[in-house]
């Protein structure tokens, strides 16, 4: 499944992604949801806390918007447009937060 935390993580569900995220699984943080990917952040301690092979992913393009690129962890993937199409075709069900 892919999880796309697309708001603030402030205003996330963040308990019920917690309880719900799978190994298989793929998170991606778009829009407001690239605030997450700051370094230190909690939210991406907690998942892979779950399992470190968890992939979070982070649209690189939001990252750039918000002047945020070089305040990132190095505990998340950047993916371009391109890349988010192929993860949403490697995953055919999609929750978004």
């Amino acid at each position: 499944m892919l999880h796309t935390l697309m708001n603030s993580p402030t205003y996330s569900d963040l308990d019920t992604l917690l309880l719900l995220i799978s190994v298989e699984d793929d998170v991606l943080l778009l829009q407001d949801g690239v605030l997450a990917s700051l370094k230190d952040s909690l939210i991406i301690n907690k998942i892979l806390r779950i399992n470190k092979s968890i992939i979070i992913w982070v649209l690189e393009e939001d990252l750039i918007a918000r002047g945020i690129i070089k305040q990132i962890s190095n505990k998340v993937r950047l993916v371009n447009y391109n890349g988010f199409v192929e993860l949403t075709e490697k995953h055919h069900q999609q929750i978004v937060w």
